[in-house]
């Protein structure tokens, strides 16, 4: 097992404030951005958002909008036909069911369409300030490679974050591991020589120093 205590202190030091790369104003921004991070990266939705969020400033906004035109604005995020009809629909059930504002708890946040675990604890740790491990494909990728984890299904591999890593730090975790697997233990060719971690992490395919 490893040392989880000793792998934060490390993390910490490198990313000692992290921070979401998205960029959003309140809770209802942040939403509609993680949406449309899907497959996309955070550079080209913070590119799109810029002029959106001008455009659509409450979820009635987006849950009027025209599909077709909502799908022209956020072409270049990919999926956007997709991901139009997620905006759509999360924002009018937003207005339908919590008088407009975005809800604060996991449990309701999951139940709005096109919203998932991870984009609900996105929203929960970097909007509303709530402790929560949201895994992306990095922190996926990073703590099963650390032992943290042992499964490729990012609902399981969040329990077994939770139980492992203090309450205190799990967004703190999230958004620090999140830029380490951009930076260093990347998908393809990580770089283990720079690599902080290099003598806490068991995973077979690390290159040596």
């Amino acid at each position: 097992m490893p040392d989880v205590r000793k792998i934060l202190l490390k993390l910490f030091r490198k990313y000692p404030e992290p921070r979401i790369a998205l960029e959003f104003s309140n809770p209802l921004e942040l939403l509609v951005a993680t949406i449309l991070s899907a497959q996309c990266t955070d550079q080209k939705v913070n590119q799109v958002t810029e002029k959106l969020f001008k455009k659509y400033r409450t979820s009635r906004d987006y849950a009027e909008a025209d599909l077709k035109t909502l799908e022209e604005e956020i072409r270049p995020t990919g999926f956007y036909r997709n991901k139009a009809k997620q905006v759509i629909g999360c924002c009018k059930a937003i207005v339908e069911r919590y008088n407009g504002k975005v809800p604060d708890s996991i449990e309701e946040l999951v139940r709005l369409p096109g919203v998932g675990r991870k984009t609900a604890n996105v929203v929960l740790g970097s909007a509303f300030g709530r402790e929560a491990i949201a895994v992306d494909t990095h922190v996926l990728r990073v703590s099963n490679r650390l032992g943290l984890a042992s499964s490729k299904n990012p609902d399981k591999v969040e329990l077994e974050l939770m139980e492992l890593i203090p309450r205190k730090d799990w967004t703190r975790f999230t958004l620090a591991t999140i830029l380490h697997g951009r930076e260093t233990c990347r998908a393809k060719r990580p770089l283990c020589g720079e690599c902080i971690l290099y003598d806490d992490c068991p995973w077979e395919g690390k290159t040596e120093r």
